[in-house]
């Protein structure tokens, strides 16, 4: 089964579901092949031909727990793989992410993050700001965010 969206020649797998309002212009995202929401809010959103993706943890889709949850590098690397499937599945790609907000727990991973990350945006890579915050979700060590060109 595959979903169309009104005014779009995109097509989306039966793996993605897409609501897609009239009323709003918006398009909620969601996949299983990414952690769902741990709160109210959608993995993603398509909206003005842009793809405006929450903060992806570094946590299994299916357990919903840290593979590690001492290793920065590790949770770095599966916050980006459920972004890019999150990405995928709003039907762009990481070469259209054209900016990631990272929230590091401590400055002091800020190289081991970035050696993870220039794996996932080998040429051109996005605009960026990376913070360190008192505290993220889940006791997280990392959490990355980002926006993409949908079309």
């Amino acid at each position: 089964m595959n979903f169309i969206l009104k005014n779009s020649l995109r097509n989306f797998s039966s793996s993605n579901i897409l609501n897609y309002s009239k009323m709003t212009g918006k398009v909620v995202v969601k996949t299983t092949n990414a952690p769902g929401a741990i709160g109210p809010y959608s993995q993603a959103i398509i909206a003005n031909n842009q793809v405006f993706i929450s903060g992806c943890l570094g946590i299994d889709k299916d357990t919903m727990q840290f593979t590690s949850e001492t290793d920065v590098s590790v949770q770095t690397k599966l916050a980006l793989t459920n972004m890019k499937n999150i990405v995928e599945a709003a039907g762009s790609s990481m070469e259209k992410v054209v900016k990631t907000t990272i929230l590091l727990k401590s400055m002091d991973d800020f190289q081991a993050v970035n050696a993870v990350y220039s794996t996932f945006f080998p040429v051109d890579p996005p605009a960026r700001s990376t913070f360190a915050v008192a505290c993220l979700p889940k006791n997280a060590l990392v959490e990355i965010e980002a926006i993409a060109i949908h079309q």
